[in-house]
């Protein structure tokens, strides 16, 4: 049972004034970025297709209807739209789709401090479309893909809402004793983690400055205090409490948010570090745990293990001109496959990924790169578009990075 039946059945997302930064700790600190895990999926067959369907109303005993879902009423294998960018039509591959996508941008405060405000793009599964909303200051998309976990602004927030992604109603609203900044569901839906902070971590303070290029810059205040696990069924929830962790010099973390997300199975959480082993689990009573052995050799890459954990996305792997990304033994952590991408996001079944590529024009390896979403397999390396170059457009004033679910 995933949480759309489980939600349905019960009813009817202190630092200096001013840093100095060792030598070096650039390269250790992790990029304040919006990741999304792969989920556990299954592999789904079928035959490529640009096509979107849109929901049905389909029937029920009682004399009512229910709309499905979009992204499963279109059972193609491969719903791509090369044109858009960003997406207005649903994109999916196997059993992931794309859920959502976001764009963020610094707005300043009157007191000169800086919030890093999203707009989403989330999927409307009424009509397959993408729908721009500001109104949500972090989200996060269930597996099936009908449900999303929702933050109001101004974080953190006291209550948790479950939308629903065909009404684009919030079906309920969970309260928290701790002030959530992010959440994440656990892999089989069942569960959230909610990371707690003391403080907004999309706010940086004017009086808090960093030093960036000689001039200063609004700065993170980490202000982590530690995960509450919710059961989304009942809307019970644990606090647990988790210090940020200090490296040998003397830095917790350069960045104001530091989420927790799930391991591959959904047994453990996990926050990275700054530093080897770049990850630290903890059982969900808030109690240190080992590294699962197979995702000792996980880092960056936002795709994380395959679907059967045997597996992992590794990190770029290109020389020269050539643009590749390594695949890694999940249980060794020897490289097994090098794809032509750019940066692997998601894993569409065991043998193929939903990953960035970029313009062979634009690929010189200084600065961003023209990149658009590619469906990559294994073994051949035949690639398929899923969307055009990522850009800015009068509605997204801002590169857009995605999230993923299954459908």
């Amino acid at each position: 049972m995933n949480v759309d039946e489980l939600v349905r059945d019960t009813l009817r997302e202190t630092a200096a004034d001013t840093v100095s930064v060792p030598a070096g700790f650039a390269d250790r600190v992790l990029a304040v970025r919006r990741r999304r895990r792969n989920r556990r999926i299954v592999a789904t067959a079928g035959v490529t297709a640009a096509v979107v369907a849109v929901a049905v109303a389909v029937p029920l005993l009682d004399g009512g209807d229910e709309v499905r879902p979009a992204s499963r009423m279109n059972s193609s294998d491969i719903i791509g739209h090369p044109d858009q960018s960003p997406p207005k039509d649903l994109i999916a591959a196997g059993d992931t789709v794309l859920a959502a996508f976001q764009v963020s941008k610094g707005v300043k405060q009157d007191n000169g401090d800086i919030v890093h405000t999203p707009t989403y793009g989330l999927l409307n599964q009424k009509t397959g479309k993408y729908e721009k909303t500001k109104k949500w200051a972090f989200l996060d998309v269930a597996p099936g893909s009908r449900t999303a976990a929702v933050l109001e602004r101004e974080l953190p927030a006291d209550r948790i809402g479950l939308l629903d992604l065909i009404t684009g109603k919030v079906d309920r609203w969970i309260p928290v004793d701790h002030g959530v900044g992010g959440v994440a569901f656990s892999p089989d839906g069942r569960k959230l983690v909610a990371t707690t902070y003391a403080k907004n971590p999309s706010r940086y303070l004017a009086d808090k400055p960093v030093n960036v290029n000689g001039k200063d810059e609004p700065g993170p205040v980490p202000s982590r205090t530690g995960f509450t696990i919710v059961d989304v069924a009942s809307g019970t929830s644990d606090w647990h409490k988790v210090p940020l962790v200090k490296d040998e010099f003397g830095f917790s973390t350069m960045n104001s948010r530091e989420d927790f997300d799930w391991s591959h199975d959904g047994s453990l959480v996990y926050t990275h570090l700054t530093s080897e082993p770049f990850r630290q689990y903890y059982d969900l009573n808030g109690d240190k745990a080992a590294v699962p052995a197979n995702e000792k050799y996980l880092s960056y890459p936002e795709a994380g293990l395959s679907p059967n954990g045997k597996l992992a996305a590794g990190e770029f792997a290109g020389s020269g001109k050539e643009i590749a990304v390594a695949v890694n033994d999940a249980r060794t952590g020897k490289r097994a496959y090098k794809l032509p991408a750019q940066q692997l996001l998601a894993w569409a079944d065991d043998k193929r990924l939903i990953a960035w590529g970029c313009d062979p024009e634009k690929c010189s390896g200084k600065g961003e790169f023209r990149n658009q979403l590619l469906l990559v397999t294994i073994g051949t390396n035949q690639v398929v578009p899923l969307s055009d170059f990522r850009r800015a457009s009068d509605d997204y004033p801002g590169r857009w990075s995605p999230i993923f679910s299954t459908r």
